[in-house]
């Protein structure tokens, strides 16, 4: 039975067949997760591989090879930054979650890890950000029983490492 945990992680070391990137629409390398998988991953090859693809819209999702990573693919997510919640700001999180789930089963991964997409520097609330994340897992199970995938959420800050593993008790 495919499962949903948060470890407390450096995601970059994960041995999962894809990690995910919380990414940018344009690509480029940032700061936070996003700037250490560069460097972990060999940031030429990847910003290379980024650039030759160019763009990706908030809500979803691309891949690239892992290059340096133990993970294959790297799947890099755009979510939303924060403006309130007016603005579809859960759909885009929710989609980026479930499009990357199905990036990952097109090219055949049984297992991936997440960071908490849109709730570092995009100023999504914690707690929110964490019940949008687990709801797309949830219901990608739930959707996909031939195309089970085992979720990691890599998490390196125990306050939100502690939200997650919370929300994820008694709600999930």
């Amino acid at each position: 039975m495919p499962s949903i945990r948060i470890l407390k992680s450096d995601i970059t070391v994960l041995e999962t067949d894809a990690i995910v990137n919380a990414a940018n629409e344009e690509l480029w390398a940032g700061g936070g997760v996003c700037g250490a998988i560069f460097r972990a991953a060999g940031h030429a090859q990847l910003q290379e591989a980024c650039s030759k693809i160019g763009h990706c819209d908030t809500g979803s999702a691309v891949i690239t090879p892992g290059f340096r990573l133990k993970a294959k693919y790297i799947i890099h997510a755009v979510g939303p930054v924060w403006h309130g919640g007016s603005y579809h700001e859960a759909e885009q999180l929710y989609n980026a979650y479930m499009n990357s789930l199905i990036l990952a089963a097109e090219n055949d991964c049984k297992s991936i890890a997440f960071p908490l997409i849109s709730a570092g520097i995009f100023g999504y609330p914690l707690e929110d950000a964490w019940r949008v994340a687990l709801s797309a897992c949830r219901d990608y199970q739930k959707k996909n029983p031939r195309r089970p995938m085992d979720i990691v959420f890599a998490i390196l800050l125990d306050e939100i490492l502690e939200a997650g593993q919370k929300i994820l008790k008694e709600e999930f």
